[in-house]
């Protein structure tokens, strides 16, 4: 997230001056075999997918199509903090026609998913849009992307078609997005997909963003700050202000001349498991397919057919609706299990245990645990092959000491390489909606850990009913991100505003594909961001032991708007050793504060005098 994400709050004057920053910016796996399951009677249908689920066949008409999602788009376009969750899913088949064709615009918490064994098994003829949202009194005096947060769009095919919309929207289907924001399994056959929105109000800012296991034509990246396309296949890509970041990707841009423009390019993903997906099967059953993780690889993984990997049937799932209690779904889990949770909040007062391998938590619109009296809502064994994908966890007003653990600190890792535990689409929040308070957000302490692709923040805007100002003690989060376990690997690691480190990495042979991260804005004073003697916390520190850790494109940003006198000495710590090397990396001022050195002393300040001007290190150590 970035500043202007507070402007309906400034003055003119300061309103301008970040208006001001940002135009200089923009100008500028194996898999093992399942465990166990029980197969007796579930709680209930396995095909109720909860009363947020809304699924289409080819046989609905376009117009009902269009009047429910218009009616959920209506109601959560500004419903940042809300509590209501969404997804709808479509049956195979094609959907909207060249004299009709279906218009859909996504907003907050909705999921919008196809049913299909693979993406080209549903069809939209249309578009799938998100655009900029306008925060001041419902006109466009302050229309931008960076707060168009939480939502999900995948497995499926978009025939792009502008028929019935303006000149400027024509050709082209509009993805202006921010942080967890999922875009998996999309095939787009024609036209340009565009990361920004040109059209209302004109080109404005985003601070996004995902894509993966996707096949698109010209896409236009415009003012996404950064970005990760990971084993995907492009037709062109153009533009970028920051970070850059292409893994496995076929046709992504060379990156020879970083920082102009600043590509960062890897040939192969180090490791990489698509997501799971719910999928319908020629006899009409519900099924989770399950993809197998990969090591150095590119290109989609249903090039060649169905995605390699496994089919586990939803009747072995427990199908989980918020009011569940913690106790049934443990017990659920215990008699083997997986654990689908459908659509809302659900209220975690107690962990939810899981303790065998290759069990699978896969989360529907974008389904949500909320910490209550200082619980640690999703707690993992040392136990290889678990999934847990498309949950939202967030912390509660009663400390908690970590919202999602992966083994234990000094327990018995029995890890698999080939069948990696992962995290794909898991996000975090400390605060925004209400009162958040945690010591650690995420905690890997297993090793062999795949984390694709999360958002992990604590809040810098919300209704939690105190002021910027008030925000450094009430709502509180020391560190986003501690990774203990060996060979980790996360591709598209997004940590915010946190008050110490924000990721502190200790484990051995790391290895990061992207890293995002904005510096609190709130600390009150020098003297509350200090690490002893140090002035301020590094946004990205690598433990002084370890020997071996990779970083591929990392960025870290400071806009301290309650002090602006405020020093951070460098945006990363890491050890001086030959082993640890990190590959692209910069920090930027966003208009308060200063960032001394990119790394180690190394690299110049982030100050006011170079206000939205990156301050890049091609590589550390230098070669």
């Amino acid at each position: 997230m970035t500043i202007m994400r507070h402007a309906r709050r400034e003055s003119a004057p300061a309103k301008a001056r970040r208006v001001f920053v940002l135009g200089l910016a923009l100008a500028a796996a194996t898999t093992a075999a399942a465990a166990p399951a029980v197969h007796a009677d579930p709680p209930r249908r396995t095909q109720d997918l909860g009363v947020q689920v809304k699924v289409f066949d080819p046989a609905t008409p376009v117009a009902e199509i269009q009047a429910a999602l218009d009616a959920t788009h209506a109601a959560q376009v500004d419903n940042e903090m809300g509590t209501q969750r969404y997804a709808y899913l479509f049956k195979p088949g094609h959907y909207g026609t060249p004299e009709q064709p279906l218009q859909l615009k996504v907003g907050y918490y909705t999921e919008i998913a196809g049913l299909g064994a693979s993406p080209t098994d549903v069809v939209i003829n249309g578009k799938v849009e998100v655009y900029n949202r306008c925060l001041a009194d419902g006109g466009t005096s302050n229309c931008l992307a960076l707060v168009n947060f939480w939502r999900t769009l995948g497995n499926l095919t978009i025939n792009i078609d502008g028929k019935g919309q303006d000149g400027c929207r024509a050709g082209a289907n509009f993805w202006a997005v921010s942080q967890a924001v999922s875009l998996r399994r999309l095939n787009v056959t024609s036209g340009t997909f565009t990361l920004m929105d040109y059209c209302t109000a004109g080109p404005q800012y985003a601070s996004g963003g995902f894509i993966a296991d996707s096949r698109l034509p010209s896409v236009v990246n415009g003012s996404q700050q950064q970005w990760l396309t990971r084993n995907s296949e492009l037709g062109s890509w153009s533009n970028g202000v920051w970070n850059q970041v292409f893994s496995g990707v076929t046709g992504a841009p060379d990156d020879a001349a970083f920082p102009n423009p600043p590509y960062t390019t890897l040939d192969t993903t180090p490791v990489s498991r698509e997501k799971p997906y719910l999928f319908v099967d020629d006899k009409g059953r519900y099924n989770v397919r399950v993809p197998s993780a990969r090591r150095n690889t590119s290109g989609v993984s249903w090039a060649n057919g169905v995605t390699p990997g496994r089919t586990i049937p939803l009747s072995d799932f427990f199908v989980a609706e918020p009011g569940d209690s913690v106790r049934d779904i443990n017990n659920q889990l215990a008699r083997g299990k997986h654990l689908l949770l459908t659509p809302g909040v659900y209220d975690i007062a107690r962990s939810i245990e899981v303790k065998r391998a290759n069990t699978v938590v896969l989360g529907l619109g974008h389904a949500t645990l909320t910490a209550v009296n200082g619980s640690t809502p999703l707690d993992v064994a040392d136990v290889p092959g678990v999934v847990i994908a498309g949950v939202t966890i967030d912390a509660g007003t009663e400390l908690s000491p970590v919202l999602l653990r992966v083994g234990k600190k000094h327990g018995h890792r029995p890890a698999d390489p080939a069948n990696p535990t992962t995290l794909s689409d898991v996000y975090f929040r400390v605060g925004g909606p209400h009162v958040g308070k945690v010591d650690t957000a995420l905690e890997v302490n297993s090793d062999h850990v795949l984390i694709d692709h999360t958002w992990v923040w604590r809040a810098d805007h919300g209704v939690e009913g105190f002021t910027d100002t008030q925000r450094w003690n009430t709502n509180t989060g020391l560190t986003g991100v501690v990774v203990n376990g060996a060979d980790v690997t996360a591709t598209g690691l997004f940590v915010e505003h946190f008050q110490r480190h924000n990721t502190v990495w200790n484990g051995e042979r790391g290895t990061v594909v992207l890293y995002q991260n904005e510096l609190p804005y709130d600390p009150p004073t020098q003297a509350d961001w200090m690490k002893g003697d140090v002035e301020g916390w590094a946004g990205y520190k690598v433990g002084d032991h370890v020997r071996k850790h990779t970083l591929h494109g990392g960025g870290v940003y400071v806009f301290n708007q309650n002090n602006p006198s405020i020093h951070t000495e460098n945006g990363f710590e890491v050890p001086r050793t030959p082993g640890v090397k990190l590959h692209h990396i910069m920090t930027v001022n966003l208009s308060a504060g200063v960032i001394d050195h990119v790394v180690n002393g190394v690299g110049g300040p982030a100050d006011m005098t170079n206000v939205g001007a990156p301050v890049y290190v091609a590589e550390y150590p230098a070669p």
